[in-house]
């Protein structure tokens, strides 16, 4: 088995979980670097459209795309979406245009939950089968490399299994959700104390685990996934559930949504407040219909694990 993206927060999990029941992995990295005990290494300098796959692809029959030029919170490039495209979408088709022509049977595709937008409204959620609405170039560019793979599956036989994540968390956990878990286990005071959304999240044992279902389940072959711990909270409850897993006290203000949204606003903070306050939920029952997936650790445990893993002093 292929994993691109092997030294990545998620391609480091599930190289290690991938190994150890039966898959011989090669990882495949943009710079050399240390891999997981028994994870052969294969350097790549670039992923674009036109990388050789050769080496990497020698003897593979599954590839996990990981590798991507991920969602970035400011970007600085003056056409983001011309360079989301050179990875995400040419890359990605290249790559799998030489998987095909190796012989590879299966080519499971971590996508994102942006390709059915940014928000839901209250009690509804986003199914895999949606018309995509993207908002962001980001998004833009997943969407289009889904809908790219599943032409060359029809083409060339190939087997195609999609994956649209929401956020994922677990040790090693970077971006906003690390300063999260920093501020809760500092103790410092929070203004979250009145945010009723519902939001989906998954554990990265949890995403690893489906992800390994879906290179050997022989329903999930070109299909479309989305995955999630299949219990929403509210940015309130999570901020407290990190607390209880971190064994401190919750510090949470009771500001009105309306106050965080007008501050946000003023200093350039929008969208940052509105994934703090909006709601964002996903229908993750086609796992469990079609495949009999179940979420391998709750909530709590993945919490538990993420904040006791990444203590700060």
């Amino acid at each position: 088995m292929l994993v691109t993206g092997a030294n990545g927060f998620v391609g480091r999990a599930l190289s290690v979980e991938a190994i150890l029941p039966r898959f011989a992995v090669q990882g495949a990295t943009r710079t050399p670097c240390d891999l997981p005990k028994g994870v052969e290494g294969v350097v790549v300098s670039s992923i674009d459209g036109r990388t050789d796959w050769c080496t990497a692809l020698t003897g593979c029959s599954v590839v996990v795309h990981l590798a991507a030029r991920v969602h970035v919170m400011q970007e600085t490039t003056a056409d983001p979406l011309t360079d989301f495209r050179r990875v995400n979408v040419q890359g990605t088709l290249n790559l799998a245009r030489q998987a095909a022509a190796s012989g590879v049977r299966r080519f499971v595709f971590i996508s994102s939950v942006k390709v059915n937008g940014e928000a839901t409204q209250p009690g509804t959620a986003f199914k895999p089968d949606d018309a995509p609405a993207p908002m962001d170039a980001y998004g833009v560019s997943k969407m289009e490399a889904e809908q790219g793979l599943r032409e060359l599956a029809a083409q060339t036989g190939m087997e195609v299994v999609i994956i649209r994540p929401p956020l994922v968390y677990g040790p090693g956990v970077k971006a906003n959700f690390a300063a999260l878990m920093r501020a809760v286990q500092r103790g410092w005071p929070l203004p979250l104390g009145a945010i009723h959304n519902q939001r989906s999240l998954i554990a990265l044992d949890n995403l690893v685990d489906f992800i390994i279902t879906c290179v050997t389940h022989p329903k999930a072959a070109n299909q479309t996934f989305l995955i999630s711990d299949g219990q929403d909270l509210s940015t309130t409850e999570l901020v407290r559930r990190m607390a209880q897993a971190a064994e401190v006290p919750a510090r949470l203000l009771p500001v009105p949504v309306w106050v965080l949204e007008w501050a946000g606003r003023l200093v350039g903070k929008g969208d940052a407040i509105q994934r703090l306050c909006g709601n964002l939920q996903i229908d993750s029952s086609k796992a469990r219909d079609l495949l009999g997936w179940e979420p391998k650790v709750s909530v709590q445990e993945g919490l538990r694990r993420v904040m006791l893993g990444s203590a700060q002093p």
